[in-house]
């Protein structure tokens, strides 16, 4: 008795249909490297799988893990990153942002101080409502180097502006030198600083980074 064995499957071989998952990958990543570009970071960003997971600087992989996941995000939660120069804020920072626009997410990467700067020219030039409602619009915003400097009275107001627009909507990652505790007082304007603080701090996930600058250890690896 003779069986009849099914046709070959031939369509794994067939060169005409690799053209959708080819188009696929094309499509999904042009997306990618749009979101990349308006989030502001650059094609050589960190990822997150490139921070260096250490228990003695206060940064454990099961907290990395988690943050990659960026349920954070979805549940409007906020990261803020406190430690001293050079011991990795950016670069964490900048990697929630990268694995937040991998995701499909929306992200917007600035400095405190830059961002304060631009929200001052938009009082002059009339696009202030415009750019808040941009910045408003990020799933995941990144300031680096908050309270860096003291604050003036417009720029305290125009924080609470953006930090008001994002509350319960959207996620914002702080990186610091100033731990929170102190916050209340960098800020100066109790009133403000009350706001500001409850907006932020309330519902985020603080991580305190410890050790020595991790650029020179960068550097010395290289050297030896």
């Amino acid at each position: 008795m003779v069986l009849c064995r099914p046709p070959r499957d031939r369509t794994r071989r067939d060169p005409r249909n690799r053209v959708g998952p080819c188009k696929y990958v094309h499509r999904h990543n042009r997306k990618l490297a749009r979101r990349l570009k308006e989030a502001r970071l650059p094609s050589n960003a960190p990822s997150i799988e490139e921070v260096t997971c250490e228990a003695a600087r206060g940064l454990e992989k099961s907290v990395v893990r988690s943050l990659a996941s960026c349920q954070w995000v979805r549940s409007k939660q906020n990261v803020i990153i406190v430690g001293a120069t050079g011991t990795g804020k950016t670069f964490l920072g900048t990697a929630l942002a990268q694995i937040a626009c991998r995701l499909g997410m929306r992200a917007l990467c600035t400095r405190g101080p830059r961002l304060l700067h631009e929200l001052s020219i938009a009082h002059g030039d009339g696009s202030y409502t415009a750019l808040l409602q941009k910045i408003a619009k990020a799933d995941v915003l990144v300031i680096d180097d908050f309270l860096i400097a003291p604050l003036k009275d417009q720029e305290r107001r125009d924080l609470l502006e953006v930090l008001e627009d994002r509350y319960d909507r959207s996620s914002t990652v702080i990186t610091t030198q100033v731990p929170t505790k102190t916050w209340h007082e960098a800020l100066s304007d109790p009133t403000i600083a009350d706001a500001i603080c409850d907006r932020v701090i309330h519902n985020a996930h603080v991580i305190t980074l410890r050790g020595g600058s991790m650029r020179k250890r960068k550097a010395t690896a290289v050297e030896t």
